[in-house]
């Protein structure tokens, strides 16, 4: 005998706790805009790093590694600004330890590009040179035969520039360092010289460590994250199924109540239209960031949605915490104008909530701003999971799909399109004159003499959270033990594959890759591979739970049969 609930299952469902449906709409409305727009790469960034160019040329004279330099300054015998510039493909290598860098006079070039030989012989001064039209190995060359013991070259442009040899250039035999400095760094150092001041300079480029401790950390927040979401979503569905059973268990068959077309659900299962429209909406979002992130307003509009939708998420995460102490306290309601029924608990914390994103926003390119936006966006995430659910292996196989190509399009074949890779730079905030954008978590590098930050975007969190939950629900109402269900092995995979992420990330020198590469693979063809192996693939793919028979059908049952006997 079929089970009522699942005649019922589309438009049956019982919410848990009251929620009042303008905020439902608030997170809902929040959390999309996080879901479609912030699929970022996992990604370390340290000062615009320089990478090794394979489409720049090398030949024998002409085939350094592109690696970032650190020009310290004296002025006067005292400790100045450091300003950050990026080697040359020519020219000799530049020390990598700082005790080993000299303290070195810095000199005006006379010309100023020189593009020809200084009037002046050096006695092993640094040279400091305008870009010019020239060629950056004529500027060397005519550096190191005025005796010079650099060259530092200023950009015409506040970015840095990489310096190459042209296809047919043949006097690349340069013993001298070449370094290009941004615009602005060159302006300061000419001030400073055309003042009389003495100027002298230390040059070194300090590697990064294979792997610094700020990655550990940003593993285990993000397993740690999805941890805690699927089991406050695995919590709510076990106990809405139970509370099913009870009212399912009093009532006839004739009689049973019908509680989707009454009271708005708290939670919203993702369908197939969704998991597609995900890849065209996130794109167009996507396109938007990175052409108006430049703006100072939209910026700001930025931080306020993620303020908003943090503070919802924090809410909603204290008052489920606290909820379960004060209980009394949780199920007590008051009405609000505009707001609707708000619970005594949620207003109580919601001055916390709301005080902690502001302070957040003001402080927010502080050295201690990536605390609160960490707090706010672990929050956010949690209460996703818990309101978003994936209804079945189907929805989530093509969900991750589509995201998987997303991820791997607007991280890599976006360069072809627009010369750059449009994710990577809207998750640095390029162009937009912050430390990065808001929607995403980011732990600084502790050990990095760059330092930076390591970060990862919700999506790479969110997208497989919600099928890891998705398994953790189903092995609660399958009632399968750890060992036998789902849910741990596709934690397992996820931190596997997030673990091989940054593995490639370190691989390729701190190049952004795309999360969802590793990650997708490895959750999903776990769960797939799992699934046709236990024989479970058809009810994960189609039905997403297991069967169950209704309480007053199981009581039918016995009583028949203590008549019969």
């Amino acid at each position: 005998m079929s089970c009522k609930i699942h005649q019922e299952k589309e438009n049956f469902r019982l919410k848990l706790r009251k929620m009042d449906f303008q905020r439902i709409t608030s997170v809902i409305f929040i959390c999309g805009v996080v879901l479609l727009s912030l699929n970022l790469p996992a990604k370390v960034t340290a000062g615009d790093i320089v990478h090794d160019d394979e489409l720049a040329p090398k030949k024998p004279g002409c085939e350094n590694d592109f690696v970032l330099v650190k020009v310290q300054t004296w002025i006067d015998g005292e400790e100045d600004a450091e300003f950050v510039g990026v080697g040359a493909r020519f020219g000799t290598t530049i020390v990598s330890k700082e005790k080993n860098a000299q303290q070195t006079p810095l000199t005006l070039s006379d010309p100023r590009d020189c593009c020809k030989p200084p009037r002046k012989k050096l006695a092993g001064e640094v040279i400091m040179v305008d870009r010019g039209h020239c060629k950056f190995t004529a500027k060397a060359n005519n550096a190191e035969a005025a005796g010079a013991s650099a060259i530092l070259i200023v950009n015409n442009q506040k970015e840095l520039y990489k310096m190459v040899c042209d296809p047919g250039e043949t006097d690349l035999d340069i013993h001298i360092p070449a370094v290009m400095l941004p615009q602005d760094a060159g302006i300061t150092l000419n001030k400073m010289l055309l003042n009389g001041s003495s100027v002298t300079v230390q040059l070194y480029s300090p590697k990064r460590p294979v792997v610094d401790i700020a990655e550990v950390f940003l593993w285990l927040m993000a397993v740690g994250t999805i941890l805690c979401g699927s089991y406050w979503s695995a919590w709510s569905a076990r106990e809405a199924v139970i509370e099913q059973d009870k009212l399912l268990k009093d009532a006839s068959e004739e009689e049973l109540p019908n509680f989707g077309t009454g009271d708005s659900s708290s939670v919203m299962d993702i369908n197939m239209i969704s998991a597609v429209l995900f890849v065209v909406v996130a794109s167009c979002f996507l396109i938007v960031l990175y052409k108006l992130m430049r703006f100072t307003w939209f910026f700001e509009i930025l931080v306020v949605l993620f303020c908003i939708g943090g503070v919802e998420g924090l809410q909603t995460c204290l008052v489920a915490l606290i909820a379960r102490w004060f209980k009394r306290t949780g199920e007590s309601f008051i009405k609000v104008p505009i707001f609707g029924a708000v619970s005594y608990l949620t207003l109580a914390v919601s001055p916390f909530c709301i005080t902690f994103a502001v302070v957040w926003a003001v402080y927010r390119n502080s050295s201690f701003g990536w605390i609160g936006q960490d707090i706010l966006g672990i929050a956010l995430i949690i209460t996703v999971m818990q309101i978003v659910r994936i209804p079945n292996l189907k929805v989530g196989s093509v969900l991750l799909g589509c995201a998987f190509i997303y991820d791997i399009f607007w991280v890599f074949a976006s360069q072809s399109l627009f010369h750059e890779s449009v994710m990577i730079v809207v998750a640095r905030g390029d162009k937009s004159g912050e430390d990065g954008i808001p929607m995403l978590l980011k732990i600084p590098r502790l050990f990095d003499p760059w330092g930076g930050y390591s970060i990862i975007g919700f999506g790479d969190i969110l997208l497989p959270g919600l099928l890891v939950a998705f398994s953790l629900r189903y092995d609660w109402l399958a009632k399968k033990n750890l060992r036998a269900g789902y849910f741990l092995w596709a934690m397992i995979a996820y931190g596997l594959g997030l673990l091989i992420t940054y593995i490639a990330l370190n691989l390729m020198d701190g190049h952004g890759q795309p999360a969802l590469l590793y990650i997708v693979p490895f959750t999903l063809g776990t769960f797939l591979m799992l699934g046709r192996k236990r024989g479970d693939l058809k009810i994960l793919w189609t039905k997403g739970e297991p069967e169950r028979v209704c309480p007053h059908v199981c009581l039918e049952s016995i009583e028949e049969s203590t008549r019969e006997g």
